[in-house]
């Protein structure tokens, strides 16, 4: 099925409030007034039946990428469903399409031949969450983290980074690669797709409402994706 929902614009407020892209598990109480949902349901464009072709358990190993020296991630330790995967994935959406199912805590990257990469992911917690399209406009490779102020409101300890930012290496928040979505308007949604040093947080609701992955994934995905409107992002809840 196609999905042709637009991501609902965001409020400024709102929208600063949700977008730091990290969040860490410990806090009790999260509002939920700036949740952000699509101008109408979106429908699901998950077939109900996804088999495994392969799956890549060596791909996670260290890395050297851009002089940063990223560890290896104890892999028998990730859920074996939320390593990186092909799929048999039956869509009407075309290839490069990116779908992320946040209930089940996975992102499909669209290839031809009704087949997807299916990554495991971290998402938003409650209060954070979000549903719609955007698509990528741009992304970065070692991102700048700069956390909005809502989020240093609840965090002080990030206060600093608001308008320096934290700049790029091992320990920053947004990882190895950011995308940036933005709405069919050509807003910037201040959600992003990206990497995360915390492996142990995927498959958990923990982030901001970004969508957070495994550094070693997301430089996989970061490769596949070509920035611009053609590269369709479908979220559901």
């Amino acid at each position: 099925m196609r999905i042709r929902t637009p991501l609902a614009l965001l409020g400024l407020t709102a929208a600063l409030a949700l977008a730091g892209c990290a969040e860490t598990t410990s806090q009790s109480s999260v509002p939920t007034s700036g949740k952000i949902a699509a101008s109408v349901p979106v429908a699901d464009p998950v077939p109900a039946k996804v088999e495994t072709v392969q799956i890549f358990n060596d791909v996670y190993g260290p890395v050297t990428d851009a002089g940063y020296a990223l560890p290896a991630i104890p892999i028998n330790r990730v859920n074996e469903k939320y390593r990186r995967q092909i799929v048999e994935f039956q869509t009407s959406e075309r290839a490069g399409t990116i779908i992320v199912n946040t209930r089940e805590r996975y992102l499909y990257y669209i290839l031809s031949g009704n087949r997807a990469v299916r990554y495991g992911i971290g998402v938003g917690k409650a209060g954070f969450a979000w549903a719609g399209e955007a698509y990528v406009a741009w992304k970065q490779e070692w991102p700048m983290w700069h956390p909005p102020k809502e989020m240093a409101d609840r965090k002080p300890e990030v206060a600093k980074y608001v308008e320096a930012g934290m700049g790029p290496g091992l320990s920053n928040p947004l990882g190895a690669r950011a995308m940036y979505l933005f709405n069919e308007k050509g807003q910037d949604t201040l959600f992003r797709i990206h990497g995360s040093p915390e492996w142990a947080s995927i498959g958990t609701a923990a982030s901001s409402g970004c969508i957070r992955m495994i550094n070693q994934d997301v430089i996989d995905l970061y490769n596949r994706v070509r920035p611009g409107r053609s590269t369709k992002v479908v979220v559901i809840q």
